[in-house]
């Protein structure tokens, strides 16, 4: 009875938050306020307000099904990665197992031992280059080439102008960002529009500026589709290959040769690691997160870039991906951006 009417005051709580900052809140199909953790995440982004509340309602969720299985002799997480699990052949881990797949602020947990350090290292805006490769959209290309896609794309759609940057433009560059990644899992207006806090109209007319600015990349796409929806099948560079029926869903089918040549990108560039005698400590999506002395990181990182850029020309038929990395030496800790704030206050908490 007490969790009940806990739970009724917090809804209450919010419900009354939320009409105070005039913030318009996804609801059910029963008109109550929706709840899931991905409305969460989504409505957090673009109204600051709630990003502390998002941080300690999906920490107590984690830290109520937390497994990470840690060593007691050296204290490391090791569990399954589950490689191939996925239909996409991602891997898979589980994520009350595997320090990654908790928030961002619990990575700070992780730390090198001494006269050591870790990198992480990833394929910058992975998705993306790879979309713009096979689909051999060259607006597309010269979008990734520049550096900065997100941006690129906004002077294309005539959104920004030549001479626009991450500072002059923030809002602008926010928006098309947003614009992308929605396409990328083939989001529909009403879900982005949720996203960017914007009318149904402007999402629209958002992911309308996508398919005018990479009409190359939107033909490609629908011959993905057409062939899957066809044949029955689709295959990976190195023959992964995903079985379609009429259920399937088309925005999986669409997605299935980002998401799969990014995995065998991935293991190429692990087993070319290893051939290399670079140390792995865990694959991450795409990054992976390595260590070495402190004599020897920078080398060992140099090396570990050029490397995962092969692999990304050898699935992409010469396209290769950047690559960056953080590098983080004993004694410092890794501190992934998005949970710096959250770990600082839950450190100072735990202090006082």
């Amino acid at each position: 009875m007490e969790q009940i009417v806990a739970a009724s005051r917090w809804w209450f709580r919010l419900s009354a938050t939320l009409n105070e900052n005039n913030i318009a809140w996804p609801r059910t199909f029963k008109g109550s306020l929706a709840l899931s953790d991905e409305t969460f995440r989504d409505m957090s982004k673009f109204h600051p307000l709630l990003a502390d509340l998002h941080q300690v309602r999906e920490s107590l969720s984690q830290l109520r099904s937390n497994k990470l299985a840690i060593s007691k002799n050296d204290y490391r997480n090791r569990t399954m990665i589950s490689p191939f699990r996925s239909v996409t052949s991602r891997n898979q881990p589980s994520n009350s197992k595997f320090i990654f797949g908790f928030s961002a602020w619990y990575r700070s947990l992780v730390k090198p031992e001494p006269d050591t350090a870790i990198a992480y290292i990833d394929w910058s805006q992975q998705e993306f280059g790879i979309a713009a490769a096979l689909s051999n959209d060259e607006n597309m290309k010269l979008s990734y080439k520049s550096g900065d896609p997100y941006l690129a794309f906004a002077k294309l759609a005539k959104a920004a102008p030549e001479d626009a940057t991450k500072e002059s433009h923030k809002e602008v560059r926010k928006l098309f960002k947003e614009c992308v990644l929605a396409t990328q899992y083939c989001m529909g207006a009403e879900s982005l529009a949720i996203r960017i806090g914007k009318s149904v109209a402007e999402a629209r007319e958002l992911l309308e500026m996508h398919k005018k600015t990479y009409k190359t990349f939107w033909e490609w796409s629908d011959r993905v589709l057409d062939f899957g929806m066809l044949n029955g099948y689709l295959d990976t560079i190195l023959g992964w290959r995903i079985h379609l029926s009429s259920r399937s869903n088309p925005r999986t089918i669409r997605n299935f040769p980002m998401q799969a040549n990014g995995a065998e990108m991935l293991r190429v560039a692990l087993n070319m690691l290893r051939e290399n005698g670079i140390k792995i400590l865990a694959p991450v999506h795409d990054a992976i997160l390595i260590e070495s002395n402190l004599k020897n990181v920078d080398k060992d990182v140099e090396r570990t870039i050029q490397l995962m850029k092969e692999a990304s020309a050898i699935i992409l038929n010469g396209f290769e991906l950047e690559a960056d990395a953080e590098i983080i030496r004993h004694p410092d800790r890794y501190m992934d951006e998005r949970g710096i704030k959250m770990w600082n206050k839950v450190e100072g908490l735990i202090r006082n």
